[in-house]
Protein backbone atom coordinates (compact mmCIF):
# COMPACT_ATOMS: atom_id res chain seq x y z
CA UNK A 1 0.00 0.00 0.00
CA UNK A 2 1.72 3.33 -0.31
CA UNK A 3 -0.79 5.19 1.03
CA UNK A 4 -1.53 5.05 4.81
CA UNK A 5 -4.73 5.85 6.31
CA UNK A 6 -5.08 7.39 9.59
CA UNK A 7 -6.69 5.02 11.85
CA UNK A 8 -9.55 6.28 14.71
CA UNK A 9 -8.59 7.17 17.89
CA UNK A 10 -9.22 4.64 20.34
CA UNK A 11 -11.66 5.56 23.34
CA UNK A 12 -10.46 6.06 26.78
CA UNK A 13 -11.97 2.86 28.80
CA UNK A 14 -13.12 3.42 32.81
CA UNK A 15 -13.34 0.68 34.85
CA UNK A 16 -16.02 0.38 37.71
CA UNK A 17 -15.30 -1.33 40.96
CA UNK A 18 -16.67 -4.68 39.83
CA UNK A 19 -14.65 -4.75 36.27
CA UNK A 20 -17.55 -3.50 34.06
CA UNK A 21 -16.20 -1.26 31.36
CA UNK A 22 -17.07 2.16 30.24
CA UNK A 23 -15.90 3.77 27.12
CA UNK A 24 -15.55 7.24 27.58
CA UNK A 25 -16.60 8.75 24.22
CA UNK A 26 -15.30 12.32 23.36
CA UNK A 27 -17.90 14.89 22.69
CA UNK A 28 -18.50 15.12 18.56
CA UNK A 29 -17.18 18.58 17.06
CA UNK A 30 -19.33 21.75 17.32
CA UNK A 31 -21.17 22.42 13.82
CA UNK A 32 -21.04 25.11 11.54
CA UNK A 33 -23.02 28.26 12.40
CA UNK A 34 -26.14 28.22 10.75
CA UNK A 35 -26.60 30.50 7.78
CA UNK A 36 -29.34 32.44 6.56
CA UNK A 37 -30.60 31.82 3.07
CA UNK A 38 -29.81 34.70 0.65
CA UNK A 39 -31.78 34.44 -2.70
CA UNK A 40 -29.57 35.87 -5.71
CA UNK A 41 -30.68 39.45 -6.48
CA UNK A 42 -33.06 39.86 -9.62
CA UNK A 43 -33.39 42.70 -12.03
CA UNK A 44 -36.66 44.42 -11.17
CA UNK A 45 -39.65 43.43 -13.76
CA UNK A 46 -40.67 45.99 -16.11
CA UNK A 47 -37.20 47.00 -17.03
CA UNK A 48 -36.27 47.16 -20.54
CA UNK A 49 -32.85 46.09 -21.65
CA UNK A 50 -31.65 47.37 -24.89
CA UNK A 51 -30.56 44.60 -27.47
CA UNK A 52 -31.59 41.85 -29.96
CA UNK A 53 -34.28 39.47 -29.12
CA UNK A 54 -32.22 36.70 -28.74
CA UNK A 55 -30.50 38.32 -25.72
CA UNK A 56 -32.99 37.62 -23.27
CA UNK A 57 -32.64 33.42 -24.05
CA UNK A 58 -30.52 31.87 -21.46
CA UNK A 59 -27.45 30.62 -22.83
CA UNK A 60 -26.98 27.10 -23.85
CA UNK A 61 -26.11 24.59 -20.60
CA UNK A 62 -22.81 23.80 -21.13
CA UNK A 63 -20.93 21.43 -18.07
CA UNK A 64 -17.56 22.17 -16.86
CA UNK A 65 -14.75 20.00 -18.55
CA UNK A 66 -13.84 16.46 -16.38
CA UNK A 67 -10.61 16.96 -14.22
CA UNK A 68 -7.83 14.72 -16.44
CA UNK A 69 -7.58 11.57 -13.74
CA UNK A 70 -4.23 11.99 -11.86
CA UNK A 71 -1.45 9.49 -12.41
CA UNK A 72 -1.08 7.70 -9.31
CA UNK A 73 1.97 5.57 -9.03
CA UNK A 74 1.16 1.95 -7.98
CA UNK A 75 2.44 -1.18 -7.84
CA UNK A 76 2.15 -4.05 -9.94
CA UNK A 77 -0.50 -6.54 -8.22
CA UNK A 78 1.66 -9.49 -9.55
CA UNK A 79 0.32 -11.72 -6.43
CA UNK A 80 -3.44 -11.01 -7.37
CA UNK A 81 -2.43 -11.30 -11.51
CA UNK A 82 -0.88 -15.23 -10.55
CA UNK A 83 -3.38 -15.99 -8.63
CA UNK A 84 -6.39 -15.19 -11.05
CA UNK A 85 -4.44 -17.06 -14.04
CA UNK A 86 -4.10 -19.97 -10.95
CA UNK A 87 -7.71 -19.85 -10.96
CA UNK A 88 -8.32 -19.91 -14.86
CA UNK A 89 -6.04 -22.36 -15.63
CA UNK A 90 -7.80 -24.42 -12.84
CA UNK A 91 -11.18 -24.40 -14.45
CA UNK A 92 -10.16 -24.50 -17.92
CA UNK A 93 -8.63 -27.71 -16.44
CA UNK A 94 -11.85 -28.31 -15.07
CA UNK A 95 -14.53 -27.74 -17.91
CA UNK A 96 -11.55 -30.00 -19.99
CA UNK A 97 -11.94 -32.87 -17.42
CA UNK A 98 -15.24 -32.76 -17.88
CA UNK A 99 -15.35 -32.47 -21.58
CA UNK A 100 -13.01 -35.78 -21.75
CA UNK A 101 -15.68 -37.61 -19.47
CA UNK A 102 -18.62 -37.20 -21.42
CA UNK A 103 -16.53 -37.93 -24.22
CA UNK A 104 -15.53 -40.89 -22.38
CA UNK A 105 -18.80 -41.79 -21.67
CA UNK A 106 -20.34 -41.21 -24.77
CA UNK A 107 -17.25 -43.41 -26.79
CA UNK A 108 -18.26 -46.48 -24.57
CA UNK A 109 -22.20 -45.88 -24.67
CA UNK A 110 -21.28 -46.22 -28.56
CA UNK A 111 -18.96 -49.42 -28.09
CA UNK A 112 -20.99 -51.32 -26.36
CA UNK A 113 -24.32 -50.71 -28.62
CA UNK A 114 -21.96 -52.04 -31.46
CA UNK A 115 -20.85 -54.83 -29.46
CA UNK A 116 -24.09 -55.79 -29.04
CA UNK A 117 -25.38 -55.34 -32.30
CA UNK A 118 -22.10 -57.38 -33.66
CA UNK A 119 -23.33 -60.49 -31.27
CA UNK A 120 -26.49 -60.26 -32.68
CA UNK A 121 -25.25 -60.51 -36.05
CA UNK A 122 -23.35 -63.36 -35.27
CA UNK A 123 -26.27 -65.24 -33.46
CA UNK A 124 -28.41 -64.39 -36.96
CA UNK A 125 -25.99 -65.96 -39.23
CA UNK A 126 -24.29 -68.59 -37.49
CA UNK A 127 -26.45 -71.97 -37.55
CA UNK A 128 -24.52 -73.39 -34.87
CA UNK A 129 -21.91 -76.25 -34.65
CA UNK A 130 -19.28 -73.58 -36.28
CA UNK A 131 -20.78 -74.16 -40.15
CA UNK A 132 -21.79 -70.57 -39.85
CA UNK A 133 -24.12 -69.20 -43.01
CA UNK A 134 -24.94 -72.63 -44.39
CA UNK A 135 -28.64 -73.03 -43.31
CA UNK A 136 -30.44 -76.38 -43.40
CA UNK A 137 -29.19 -79.64 -44.74
CA UNK A 138 -31.07 -82.33 -46.92
CA UNK A 139 -29.92 -85.81 -45.64
CA UNK A 140 -31.45 -88.76 -46.79
CA UNK A 141 -30.46 -91.93 -45.40
CA UNK A 142 -31.14 -95.22 -46.96
CA UNK A 143 -30.53 -98.34 -44.57
CA UNK A 144 -30.95 -101.88 -46.10
CA UNK A 145 -30.47 -104.86 -43.80
CA UNK A 146 -28.67 -107.17 -45.96
CA UNK A 147 -28.10 -109.80 -43.45
CA UNK A 148 -32.16 -111.05 -43.37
Amino acid sequence: MDHITPQPTVPAVLYTPDGTPYYAHQAPPAPAPLVLYQPPTQAPLGVQHPGPALAYLPAPHTPAPLPAPVAVAARDPWPARLLAGGIGVGAGGLGLGFLLQTLAAATTGLGLLVGALGVLYLLKNSGGGGRGGQGAVNVSVNVTNRNR
